[in-house]
């Protein structure tokens, strides 16, 4: 109970923050834009950065956690473009709904996983994110280049997306000096600490300033379908998988937050920035955001974790 209080309730209550402030008109849509941009593209990788470099790469539950995440989600991908032709969407609506079933916001993540499984959970979380995020970018990205609106399929676009994409270079960037065991000056560690908080506070602002409801209930059929996919399917996928690669309890209970976390608010943005049907992913995002906060408590304490 306590790792639901302080774990599951303050994030889903910054988001309900976010919510608040855009319907009260606190900031314009320019505004909201902004801080956006803020968080995407500095606050962001500067909480990525450190937290990769710091995580242990080394711990027995990294190597299954990783995989495990990371194996389930390109199940679920090649299984979402394979139903392309049943689906009977547009392009650009099947871009988000291929990011829904998939994509998770980290920012949910790691807070929870840090107060339900302690520093080392964290520490493996942070790395777990650290791998999945740039893959399912990568993955994300190609699918848009294909089939968004005004993308024209093209690879050559695709490739230079993936360059300029500030999430690959920041878990890059961690991961580059986390192997090469690179010392953390304090100047340049004081400035991360400063700024990762910011990072974990306005990215749940803004995913919460960034829900939309509306589209939703034009289409409940597909929307609960994604939602179940992302919040059933997934995270059951990813606890089976990672402790079938020999995942510790722990490994599994991270993979199963993992799965379990909602649709990434930067899939919207993605969605904006690439051709996809940014109204559908501002409704997955809403939706599987809204029903995370009873699913992810639930799935937790019926494995056990809380």
């Amino acid at each position: 109970m306590s790792a639901l209080l302080t774990g599951v309730v303050p994030v889903f209550a910054m988001i309900a923050l976010g919510w608040g402030l855009k319907k009260r008109d606190f900031l314009t849509d320019d505004g909201w834009r902004a801080v956006e941009r803020l968080t995407y593209f500095v606050f962001y990788p500067a909480f990525l950065i450190p937290a990769v470099w710091g995580a242990d790469f080394a711990s027995g539950a990294a190597g299954p956690v990783a995989l495990g995440t990371v194996g389930t989600a390109l199940v679920v991908a090649g299984l979402t473009v394979a139903a392309k032709p049943l689906l009977r969407i547009s392009d650009p609506a099947f871009t988000s709904v291929f990011q829904g079933v998939i994509r998770w916001n980290g920012f949910v993540f790691l807070p929870v996983a840090g107060a339900v499984f302690g520093e080392r959970g964290l520490g493996i979380a942070a790395m777990a994110f650290g791998v999945l995020a740039p893959a399912l970018n990568v993955v994300c990205v190609l699918v848009l280049a294909r089939w968004g609106a005004g993308q024209g399929g093209g690879w050559r676009l695709a490739l230079s997306s993936l360059l300029r994409n500030p999430i690959i270079w920041a878990c890059g960037i961690g991961a580059a000096l986390n192997l090469a065991g690179a010392p953390k000056p304090d100047l340049i560690m004081g400035a991360f600490d400063l700024m990762g908080p910011g990072a974990i506070a306005l990215g749940l602002i803004t995913a919460g300033a960034g829900l939309s409801f509306r589209y939703a209930a034009s289409r409940p059929m597909l929307m609960a379908t994604v939602t179940a996919i992302k919040l059933i399917a997934l995270p059951l996928g990813m606890y089976w998988l990672t402790g079938a690669l020999g995942g510790d309890r722990m490994a599994q209970g991270l993979a199963l937050l993992a799965g379990a976390s909602p649709g990434a608010a930067a899939s919207y943005v993605m969605a904006r920035q690439m051709g996809g049907d940014a109204s559908l992913m501002a409704g997955v995002v809403a939706l599987t955001t809204a029903v995370s906060a009873f699913t992810i408590p639930i799935l937790l304490a019926a494995f056990g974790y809380i």
